[in-house]
């Protein structure tokens, strides 16, 4: 199995060249099928619109939200085309990294003159904080006057 860094190193080379030969203004859903393709071409296993499962609380959302790539069933790929990235891009990415407990994900946005500026690498060091059963409780104190 590939290092992380090694795929989405290569996932970037492979966005890179689409960019230079086709430029900014296509649809997302080209870049996709576009990405898709030359990562499957060089010996990636590679699912489209990925649809993921999301349980809390008891309670079963399917297909709560959809990868857009996921690359050798760890990176997670989000494609934009749009004239500008927001940190709310950065930030839904980053949900899907927590909720996939996937390790690493890039954000790329093909709108730009250069591809380069549209690259993000967001990765997922949330740990679920343990809270103790006596920092649950509240603690008994005396009325204040």
């Amino acid at each position: 199995m590939r290092e992380i860094d090694e795929v989405s190193g290569d996932v970037v080379d492979a966005a890179l060249g689409i960019h230079r030969d086709l430029g900014p203004g296509l649809l997302e859903s080209v870049y996709e099928v576009l990405l898709a393709a030359k990562l499957q071409r060089m010996g990636y296993d590679v699912r489209r619109q990925s649809p993921v499962d999301i349980v809390h609380d008891g309670i079963r959302f399917e297909a709560a939200f959809r990868i857009d790539l996921l690359v050798d069933e760890r990176l997670i790929v989000e494609i934009k085309s749009i004239e500008r990235l927001m940190p709310v891009h950065s930030k839904q990415l980053l949900t899907y990294l927590r909720l996939t407990k996937q390790p690493v994900g890039l954000l790329i946005n093909f709108a730009g003159a250069t591809l380069r500026e549209g690259i993000r690498r967001v990765v997922n060091d949330h740990r679920p904080l343990r809270v103790s059963a006596s920092l649950r409780e509240s603690p008994s104190s005396e009325p204040r006057d």
